[in-house]
């Protein structure tokens, strides 16, 4: 029988978790090379005020498109820029076809992490039918230790 300390105890414990302590800082990717499906891809006016966000996580481009239900659906391929995970919130906001803002308890800050050099895909659904508009907004989440 094997006795162990419990300076040894806790070393095991440590080598087990040194896994788990690490940070993945990049993701490997792949997919294919002449895709099936053709992206609706939309001219975007983009307002940056945040230049700092806008170095770490931007915008690819915007891709549009209708539900079977008739809902308009439209997502957003942004990419984080650094080797190291970032932390954003974004919301969309919903127009009619007046352009008026549609209100709606959906348009909320949604958090996100994405992991370094990554590209990931937002996808968001309009709250009714008669939304035939949006506006995404992106802030940095800053953390506070």
């Amino acid at each position: 029988m094997v006795k162990m300390t419990i300076q040894s105890t806790v070393l095991v414990s440590l080598l087990a978790s040194a896994p788990l302590l690490t940070s993945c800082t990049t993701v490997n990717t792949v997919e294919r090379e002449s895709p099936v499906g053709t992206r609706q891809m939309i001219p975007d006016k983009r307002v940056i005020t945040d230049s700092t966000l806008n170095k770490k996580v931007s915008i690819v481009g915007l891709n549009e498109g209708t539900t079977n239900g008739g809902f308009l659906q439209v997502q957003i391929e942004v990419i984080n820029r650094k080797n190291s995970m970032q932390d954003f919130s974004y919301r969309f906001e919903w127009f009619d076809m007046n352009g008026m803002l549609i209100d709606t308890p959906t348009s909320i800050w949604i958090p996100r992490q994405i992991e370094g050099q990554e590209t990931l895909t937002i996808t968001a659904v309009a709250p009714t039918t008669t939304a035939k508009d949006f506006r995404v907004k992106f802030i940095e989440n800053v953390r506070k230790n």
